[in-house]
């Protein structure tokens, strides 16, 4: 009997029409903004991240920076500019995070490695900085915490969990259908040229420099759009806390977990670290609830993410998409000829 093998394009699609005709008919309020919100916003950074670090071989540790710029760039934007539409709002909001991320990314044209990845280091310091030490990103909100504005497109109002969760769902599907366009392209080719060896890439023709500059500027302008999800439609203030150094590294062990060089990698990754936390929580609030204080549980979470992200460095490297791709083909059987 002869097996037939499912067309790789039907797990996105199926995916796709389960997330927008089943999910906001069963999921719950809590679900909505506690799981598939920050999920979606964290995708798409990971995404982003992952088109510079995983395809491009660029390490960032800057990631929560630009989407803190987008963050804030689509609030000024949209309080500044009176009548401008909230998607153009993002649009330029994805441009301003692309200018920093250029001038950021400026260094990579002479450093590698552990020193670009310094070099990165500095934007999430100095944005930080920034941000706190000028009112006028803030409107000059005495907290410096804003309130985002309201979510608004064609006379839509985006207030409630379903709703919200369908516009970031909308939002993520056209950037990530981008992204996974653009590295089947001769831009994607040249990217991976220039992570495996920078000097044959130079040789075959490819420009490097410019190659590495348009990586920081694509990943700067999906990770400003993922930061304004994060702020706008998740946490629905824009403060600079929300775009610490902690957040950085979330999103880099995303792309760890999940896969280098692979867009659904992305996905696999921020699942696990959005709904694992949760997990271990309510496992720990059950078991050792009464021994245990919120802190010791909080703690263990760490260690146990950080023993799992050693576990996918040293046996699995490539992450889960691998584990997802071998799963796959264990399914559908050997192929009859």
């Amino acid at each position: 009997m002869r097996n037939v093998s499912v067309p790789l394009w039907t797990w996105p699609l199926a995916a796709l029409v389960f997330a927008f005709g089943i999910v906001p008919f069963v999921a719950s309020g809590y679900v909505f903004d506690a799981l598939l919100i920050p999920f979606l916003a964290l995708s798409l950074a990971a995404v982003g991240l992952n088109l510079l670090t995983g395809y491009a071989g660029q390490l960032s540790l800057g990631t929560a920076a630009f989407m803190a710029v987008g963050a804030f760039a689509a609030y000024n934007f949209n309080l500044r500019i009176e009548g401008l539409p909230l998607l153009a709002s993002i649009g330029l909001a994805g441009l301003a995070a692309t200018v920093v991320g250029l001038v950021f990314g400026l260094p990579s044209l002479r450093l590698r490695g552990f020193y670009l990845a310094v070099s990165t280091l500095a934007a999430q310091f100095f944005v930080q900085w920034a941000l706190t030490k000028f009112g006028w990103f803030s409107n000059d909100n005495p907290s410096g915490v804003i309130d985002a504005p309201v979510l608004e497109v064609a006379g839509i109002v985006f207030d409630t969990p379903v709703r919200r969760y369908i516009f970031s769902l909308g939002v993520v599907t056209v950037l990530t259908l981008l992204a996974w366009r653009l590295v089947r392209t001769q831009t994607g080719h040249h990217f991976i040229a220039v992570r495996d060896n920078e000097l044959a890439a130079r040789v075959i023709g490819v420009p490097v420099l410019r190659t590495k500059l348009l990586a920081f500027a694509v990943s700067s302008f999906i990770v400003g759009v993922a930061g304004v999800l994060w702020g706008f439609v998740y946490l629905r203030t824009v403060e600079p806390a929300g775009f610490n150094l902690d957040r950085s590294f979330q999103i880099l062990f995303i792309v760890i977990i999940g896969g280098l060089a692979t867009i659904r990698g992305a996905f696999l990754g921020a699942a696990l670290i959005v709904v694992f936390p949760l997990l271990l929580s309510r496992a720990g609030s059950l078991l050792f609830g009464g021994w245990f204080d919120s802190g010791v549980l909080d703690m263990s979470q760490r260690i146990v993410l950080g023993a799992l992200i050693i576990f996918f460095l040293v046996v699995e490297p490539q992450g889960l998409a691998a584990l997802w791709d071998r799963t796959r083909r264990r399914l559908a059987g050997p192929s009859a000829a």
